[in-house]
């Protein structure tokens, strides 16, 4: 007698009972109970241990699963739990924190599990966060012309161990990053004197022009470009506004609580400090300085960019880029013809086998 595989874990009463009454025929028998075991591969022990239910209830059949733990709530426990959800629900709307205020208000001290298996027993859901109201996304203005200094976008981020807050403007189009500015504030001061510097360094300070100044701030030929931000105090300020107003840059701001307005700057942000992160750990701001200016040159120089086709940012931002995809194109399709060209001259015409 034997099985293709040991008994499952939870074996039927009939097939307890034939396991039972061939190990005492065996035993009786002369042979070893452990023999006998070992041929419905099942352990001693465990046949010792469905003796013992089968003595005192009379049955072999399994008991239903539960009972009341040793360490069960108290009634007066659960009545607290349903009170806290009841009372602070709409508030912390969390069984984590619910747990956590029935300790603190002193009235009843369970796990976060417990109380969230308490509300399950009692069909108890808690309610959700209110919803925000949705906002719509701005468009963006008719007069944009997709092309190199035209879009700027902008943000500021942090490196704490230097005690710095970091401006960066990028441009959006061509990914070209334009200028960066260190500084303990955060103000529109140096909003000022990064956008300043920048429209020298671009050369568009030069349209800076009389004519261009004396027409309404709302006119769609004044801008000279548009400047792409969040909603940070220093980009929403009076003095930034009046300042960009002054530069004839429009402004255009994402909405609250969505980053993905500002994907480019996020992105960029994150690839600065994952790809040189050593530039978290800098304590001091002149070699921090000195480091975002070294790292500029690579970026905008040297690292290729997938946004624009694995060119550099510098050749995107100065008309160089289309010709240098071009060129790949090309080449990828020259190199195809010269490897075709090459298996067609070496191949040969297999002979056929002689039987």
């Amino acid at each position: 007698m034997g099985l293709s595989g040991p008994l499952p874990a939870r074996v039927p009463a009939d097939v307890k009972e034939l396991v039972l009454k061939t190990v005492d025929e065996a035993t009786a028998a002369g042979f070893v109970r452990g023999w006998a075991c070992s041929l419905w591969q099942v352990s001693d022990d465990r046949v010792h241990r469905w003796r013992a239910p089968h003595r005192v209830h009379g049955t072999l059949i399994d008991l239903a699963p539960g009972g009341n733990p040793v360490h069960g709530l108290l009634p007066a426990e659960i009545d607290a739990v349903l009170a806290i959800a009841e009372q602070w629900g709409e508030v912390d709307r969390s069984h984590r924190k619910l747990a956590h205020r029935g300790s603190y208000e002193g009235l009843v001290w369970v796990a976060p599990s417990t109380f969230r298996r308490v509300l399950a027993a009692h069909g108890l859901v808690l309610p959700d966060p209110p919803a925000r109201t949705p906002t719509s996304k701005t468009p963006w203005p008719e007069w944009l012309v997709w092309e190199p200094n035209r879009i700027w976008i902008w943000d500021v981020t942090h490196f704490t161990k230097a005690k710095r807050a970091t401006f960066a403007i990028v441009d959006m189009v061509s990914r070209y990053w334009i200028d960066t500015l260190t500084s303990t504030e955060e103000t529109s001061t140096q909003v000022k004197v990064i956008f300043e510097r920048a429209l020298i360094d671009q050369g568009l300070d030069a349209l800076l022009t009389g004519d261009r100044l004396d027409l309404a701030a709302d006119d769609p030929a004044r801008p000279i470009l548009l400047a792409v931000s969040d909603n940070g105090p220093q980009m929403t300020s009076d003095a930034t506004k009046a300042f960009m107003v002054l530069m004839a840059i429009a402004q255009h701001r994402g909405r609250p609580h969505t980053p993905t307005d500002q994907a480019w700057i996020e992105s960029f942000f994150g690839h600065i400090k994952g790809e040189w992160p050593h530039l978290e750990d800098i304590t001091d701001p002149v070699v921090l300085d000195a480091e975002l200016a070294r790292v500029r040159t690579i970026y905008n120089t040297v690292r290729l960019h997938e946004a624009i086709g694995y060119v550099t940012p510098d050749d995107e931002h100065h008309g160089r880029g289309e010709a240098i995809r071009e060129a790949r194109r090309q080449g990828l399709a020259r190199a195809r013809d010269q490897r075709l060209a090459y298996h067609r001259r070496t191949i040969t015409t297999p002979t056929e086998e002689t039987p």
